[in-house]
């Protein structure tokens, strides 16, 4: 990275601090209807800060929720094209007992940031908008063309983005979708994330007898819909945890070798997983390594399941209804309609004598990936290794986000997932912070990459 572009981050850090301060004591929270205008507020003070760092056309977009922040600066003739997306909104923040500093009054200790969003996702939006602003007050250019696309619904489930991507691909047309939103490996191990599992999941609901009847007087005679909930329940999977629903693994593909071998080199034993789970030993699918099965195998698990008495002591029911909730992560080329097409086949076979059963369909998200060799995947790991001075780890998330999956769907880009969070910041939780290491060396990495990217794709 040029040497003006770090003079100028540490020269400036002390005022680029309290901007983010001012930017994490907003109280954007999406998910309650009294913070609405404090949303407002954050998506205005987003597009200001957008606008002080050079970036043109900047434009707050209304939806039918919450505002999308928007910004370019297209002046890198001959250049690739950047669409950074980022979001403003934060969790909740209860319960507020357990905070030891308040969620919206920033405060640095032991070298952190402690505030609501700190690093999900404010801090690594910050970090991008600084990166702008530090190369054109240096360099008086960006060396690639560059678009903003910061919403206020992420932490929602971004219900209304989807929309705007569709509405506006022109807009967000770009070569390569650039996202900080995710967590390194551990301190000092840089990692990119270029593929995640999709979801898809439903309620099995079982009803019995018109009411809860006594287990002495019809025990025997009918059909108890936990009995035959448990028989669908246990329908799912074999003794070897594969998964026996008709159809279910038909386009699933294999790993790649390459890719196996970048598995291996990261050296998680699976000791490390049983010490962070707690469990007396590893279960899965035969075959398969437990990274394997957490980052590239489908899964269906079981969520939850209510029916009949639930209080202390016993109460001699057959009870009248029974329920269990089932999500499925699911893997690229397995689409999450026809899951639940083959989800729900599969339940209409085992369902048992003497009751009757219905389904009710969640949410869904489409999984994605980014072929781990593709050259914005590289230029991002050679970014990082140039200021962290390790290897960069490449992984796939077994977890899943929808809105990646949109992009995807509607752009049809190369996604680069480059955080700059640890797994022990607490987001979503009380005292969620951000290490004040990952900000200074995310700035430095970030401009890095515009560099090494626009000379990769040019």
């Amino acid at each position: 990275m040029d040497k003006e572009i770090m003079a100028y981050l540490s020269k400036n850090r002390k005022a680029h601090l309290n901007e983010l301060f001012q930017f994490l004591s907003k109280e954007s929270i999406s998910a309650l209807p009294d913070y609405k205008q404090k949303v407002q507020e954050t998506a205005q003070w987003t597009a200001e800060a957008l606008k002080n760092a050079g970036m043109e056309n900047v434009k707050v977009y209304a939806t039918e929720g919450h505002p999308v922040v928007y910004g370019d600066y297209l002046h890198a003739e001959g250049k690739p094209t950047v669409l950074v997306y980022g979001h403003y909104d934060v969790q909740p923040v209860d319960p507020l007992h357990l905070w030891q500093s308040p969620p919206f009054s920033p405060e640095i200790r032991s070298d952190k940031i402690f505030a609501r969003g700190a690093s999900d996702d404010k801090g690594q939006v910050f970090m991008h908008i600084k990166a702008v602003e530090a190369i054109l007050k240096t360099m008086e250019e960006l060396p690639v063309n560059m678009k903003f696309c910061i919403e206020g619904e992420e932490e929602i489930g971004s219900p209304n983005l989807p929309v705007f991507v569709k509405n506006n691909t022109d807009l967000l047309q770009a070569d390569v979708i650039v996202i900080s939103d995710t967590s390194m490996m551990e301190k000092g191990k840089p990692t990119i994330c270029y593929g995640l599992r999709g979801l898809c999941g439903l309620q099995i609901n079982v009803k019995g007898p018109k009411g809860d009847l006594h287990s002495g007087l019809f025990g025997g005679a009918v059909q108890n819909p936990i009995t035959a909930l448990v028989s669908i329940l246990s329908s799912f999977h074999n003794e070897n945890g594969e998964i026996t629903v008709e159809g279910f693994y038909d386009k699933v593909e294999s790993l790649t070798m390459d890719e196996k071998n970048a598995y291996e080199a990261l050296d998680l034993k699976d000791d490390i997983f049983i010490k962070q789970t707690g469990v007396p030993s590893l279960f899965g699918e035969k075959g398969y390594s437990t990274l394997e099965r957490m980052w590239v195998r489908p899964t269906l698990e079981i969520n939850g399941i209510n029916g009949g008495f639930q209080g202390e002591g016993i109460k001699t029911v057959i009870p009248s209804e029974a329920s269990a909730k089932i999500t499925c992560r699911l893997v690229p080329n397995q689409d999450p309609d026809e899951i639940i097409s083959l989800l729900q086949a599969h339940i209409q076979k085992q369902i048992p004598v003497g009751v009757d059963v219905s389904i009710q369909l969640f949410d869904k998200g489409a999984p994605f990936v980014t072929p781990f060799d593709h050259p914005a995947i590289q230029a991002a790991g050679r970014s990082y290794e140039k200021v962290y001075h390790v290897p960069t780890s490449y992984t796939r998330g077994g977890g899943s986000v929808p809105i990646v999956a949109v992009f995807d769907q509607f752009l049809e880009l190369p996604i680069v997932l480059m955080g700059f969070g640890l797994p022990d910041e607490n987001f979503h939780a009380p005292n969620e912070h951000f290490h004040l290491e990952n900000y200074d060396k995310g700035l430095q990495t970030i401009c890095t990459y515009w560099y090494e990217l626009a000379h990769t794709l040019s």
